[in-house]
């Protein structure tokens, strides 16, 4: 990345809105247009083949098309489970959820604020995201019991543990309450961790620090050409080898965490940013 890049992603982490210049506005709205034309044309055939009471796949293509219209070419690497599997990724962008949707059909957990985002919301809606309010301590059970019932429901559940995006080249703690729903696994599921790597571009992508979502679109969908998304899948393994959620969610880092080391060629780092919701404190910069 050339210095110019740093800085604007910087200053975009502080807070501070990026400015377009007239290509990059263009091409913003060159993609935003390409959006539309993807909502008119999948959008309404999902509901007719919802009409039809079929198995739809619109959502899926909508996803990953969405995904390859704002840059992302996708390498899907390992054999992804079809149902009966409940995903454990690490999370860099929103267009995680797009490729990862759309390489697997996959339905996501996700913040209760997603839900009620317009468009957004809607559109995660159609793909049977399952809300959780993360703050809401009393109704854990409940969101608990919606989640089995989703996994019954859903071929595949995707959970990002770290509860927050980062930089592609660090990792953090994983929160484990939303792993209640393997205490005890449902019959015949399986956990697949999976590694996602944007490359020497993750920290271009990375959503972080306190930049705004619409901040962060705005950036990645003007950007110039296009770049990699490695989606790997590990091996599968049986929950009930590792009992209980913190087991499983420790289980799952170790194999994220070593496939990410291989794919950087290095240790990772540790992260840059304080995430007050999750609990996470930066280190003290050095000097």
């Amino acid at each position: 990345m050339t210095t110019g890049v740093d800085n604007r992603r910087a200053d975009a982490a502080k807070g501070v809105a990026t400015r377009l210049d007239f290509d990059e506005s263009f091409r913003l709205w060159r993609r935003v247009g390409l959006l539309l034309l993807l909502l008119l044309s999948h959008v309404p055939m999902h509901y007719l083949w919802r009409l039809f009471r079929l198995p739809s796949p619109w959502p899926r293509w909508f996803l990953g098309r969405v995904g390859r219209i704002a840059g992302a070419r996708v390498q899907v690497i390992g054999t992804p489970l079809r149902r009966d599997v409940f995903y454990i990724s690490n999370h860099i962008s929103w267009i995680d959820i797009l490729s990862l949707g759309g390489a697997s059909g996959t339905a996501f957990i996700a913040k209760s604020e997603i839900g009620e985002a317009p468009i957004v919301g809607w559109l995660a809606g159609l793909n049977r995201t399952v809300y959780v309010k993360r703050e809401n301590r009393m109704g854990v059970a409940e969101q608990i019991n919606e989640l089995r019932d989703a996994l019954a429901e859903n071929w595949a559940i995707t959970v990002f543990p770290e509860g927050t995006t980062t930089d592609g080249k660090s990792l953090l703690p994983f929160k484990t309450p939303m792993l209640r729903v393997l205490e005890p696994p449902p019959p015949g599921v399986m956990v697949q961790p999976v590694m996602l790597d944007y490359g020497a571009v993750g920290e271009e992508i990375g959503w972080v620090g306190d930049e705004s979502g619409l901040n962060n679109a705005r950036r990645v969908l003007a950007r110039k050409g296009n770049f990699p998304l490695r989606i790997t899948f590990l091996d599968p393994f049986d929950p009930r080898d590792f009992p209980g959620r913190k087991a499983i969610g420790a289980e799952s880092r170790r194999r994220i965490e070593d496939a990410l080391v291989s794919a950087l060629g290095g240790p990772l780092r540790p992260f840059a940013y304080t995430v007050a919701p999750v609990n996470y404190a930066a280190p003290p910069a050095e000097g």
